[in-house]
């Protein structure tokens, strides 16, 4: 048996996040070797050999075309996002490599997560879905089974690929689709990388659902699943060990709101988000969640606005003329965007009231 990939992808600034997922990894599986897919510059700010990691892959490092470009396409969590196939791949290809896995860098491992390991040992790639079990309340079906319609089936906050044929297939089918497409619209029926997997089944052989409860837990299934015990004597779903949480949502406030709505009362749940909360407590104070992210400005400074990205995306023309769209200057994108962007296509400046 070769060796296990487990990697997340993320900015710099989230690396508080990051780092208690490869903590967990690295206690429960320290046969792993855990990546951290960098959507940013490694730069000089932080010192990645004294974090729980093995090694950096920054976005510089990946087989992704027209770099420059594609990149300026994408607000922070939609690069953190978009590399994810790229990475993906390049795990893959590398010698030695029988596994690939990604977690959200929002997640905590609490247990070894050897069934889904045999599971994948015998596919070639394997989905969890956002429910496994229908709800039974109108309120439930709308937040969490429409919301799987809207946002796709699968939760991609976990993925795992094995370097087969099929496994590389999908890998490509996915990365294509992704550099086109990691956008949120969801009337378009898009939401970054997530909606295409709802077709991976279809187009593919050898894919597992893993149905077990203890995998993906999060307040979009916690209605459905049997959630108790403590910190001290462990979380168990349907009577199994928590194997792995997701905290989405947590910063916002949302991920409380919505457990205490799906699981009122639950003093284990409720136990869990606490523990979460004080790990995080300092989070916004660490100096990696200061760094600049590298993509978020032009040349001189100057923040990037959203419109900017998604018009220089519209328009072919504006990219064959603007070929490095982060320079600063005269001429430049941003000199267009400040002065023609908002005469030519005003519904891309509306004033902000």
């Amino acid at each position: 048996m070769g060796k296990t990939v487990a990697f997340t992808s993320a900015a710099t600034n989230y690396l508080p996040k990051v780092r208690k997922l490869f903590a967990s990894l690295r206690q429960h599986h320290p046969e792993f070797e855990i990546v951290l897919a960098l959507a940013d510059e490694a730069g000089s700010t932080v010192d990645f050999e004294r974090e729980p990691l093995d090694r950096v892959v920054t976005i510089g490092q990946l087989d992704i075309p027209d770099k420059t470009r594609w990149t300026y396409f994408h607000s922070i969590v939609e690069l953190a996002t978009a590399i994810k196939p790229f990475a993906l791949m390049k795990f893959l290809d590398e010698p030695g490599v029988d596994r690939v896995l990604y977690f959200d860098p929002d997640m905590v491992l609490f247990d070894r997560l050897d069934d889904m390991l045999g599971a994948l040992d015998s596919a070639s790639v394997v989905l969890t879905p956002h429910q496994t079990t229908p709800e039974t309340t109108l309120d439930a079906i709308r937040d969490n089974e429409i919301s799987s319609l809207k946002h796709g089936v699968y939760n991609l906050g976990f993925l795992g690929v094995r370097p087969t044929a099929e496994g590389k297939r999908f890998a490509r089918w996915w990365a294509d689709r992704i550099y086109h497409f990691c956008i949120a619209d969801i009337p378009a029926g898009l939401f970054t990388d997530q909606r295409w997997i709802d077709l991976a089944p279809a187009f593919f052989d050898e894919v597992s659902i893993l149905k077990s409860p203890r995998f993906n837990v999060a307040t979009w299934n916690i209605s459905t699943r049997n959630f108790e015990g403590s910190r001290e004597r462990g979380f168990r779903v349907q009577g199994l060990p928590l194997g792995f949480y997701h905290f989405t949502g947590f910063d916002s406030g949302a991920h409380r709101v919505m457990a205490q709505k799906n699981a009122p009362g639950n003093a284990a749940l409720m136990e869990l988000i606490d523990w979460y909360t004080a790990e995080a407590q300092f989070d916004d104070r660490d100096p990696a969640a200061a760094v600049r992210w590298k993509f978020g400005s032009y040349s001189d400074g100057t923040p990037i606005p959203l419109e900017h990205r998604r018009l220089y995306r519209a328009r072919p023309d504006l990219q064959q003329a603007y070929p490095d769209p982060f320079a600063a200057g005269k001429p430049s994108l941003k000199v267009w965007m400040e002065t023609q962007g908002p005469l030519e296509h005003p519904e891309y400046f509306k004033k902000k009231v």
